[in-house]
């Protein structure tokens, strides 16, 4: 029988590789899949509970908001604000940066540009949906998040990826050094 690694160990083990790394992309990144989790449980229910349609808006794109467009994005917005190392998130769901107040986000080294459900309109019809995700790491730790620290140039990126919510749940990363998958296994809760 095959070894299977799952994401929490393989992080850990690329972590321990890179002497000067301090752990706190592994954590999140591993928040990431934390939200992804809950966004995939959710997406599951689609039919079964009042999470499909729309809800009467429109996101910074100008296309019609879904239920699990909020669902998503309050998800993911919760899992990095409590996880601590993210400082800031650009959302596709909001016109404004969303600069996050925990104690430990003040200091936090990262920013996380997202589209946290993308494909949505494609729920209501059972075709797979996906978050899109970056990770930038702040210039400057001792000043106020803004705008202009999400503006840097993608070879500046210090990781990007995807989650596909479909008959298998996948994400997908990169750190610049190859891309690594996982699939979701429902069965003990981990992306292997």
């Amino acid at each position: 029988m095959a070894k299977i690694t799952t994401l929490a160990e393989f992080i850990t083990e690329q972590q321990v590789l890179k002497p000067e790394a301090t752990g706190n992309l592994t954590r999140l990144l591993y928040d990431i899949s934390i939200a992804a989790k809950i966004v995939n449980r959710e997406i599951n229910k689609a039919g079964l509970a009042d999470i499909l349609g729309e809800v009467g808006e429109d996101n910074v794109q100008g296309e019609s908001v879904k239920k699990l467009d909020i669902y998503a994005n309050d998800a993911f917005i919760s899992a990095l604000k409590s996880g601590g190392q993210c400082a800031a998130i650009v959302s596709e769901e909001n016109e404004e940066i969303i600069v996050l107040d925990g104690l430990e986000s003040k200091e936090a080294r990262y920013l996380v540009c997202m589209d946290p459900l993308d494909g949505s309109s494609n729920i209501d019809v059972n075709v797979s949906v996906g978050t899109i995700f970056n990770i930038l790491e702040r210039k400057e730790i001792n000043k106020e998040v803004t705008t202009d620290d999400f503006f840097v140039k993608g070879t500046e990126q210090v990781a990007a990826g995807y989650v596909i919510y479909g008959s298998s749940t996948m994400l997908v990363y990169t750190t610049g050094n190859g891309v690594n998958g996982f699939t979701l296994d429902p069965s003990i809760g981990e992306f292997c």
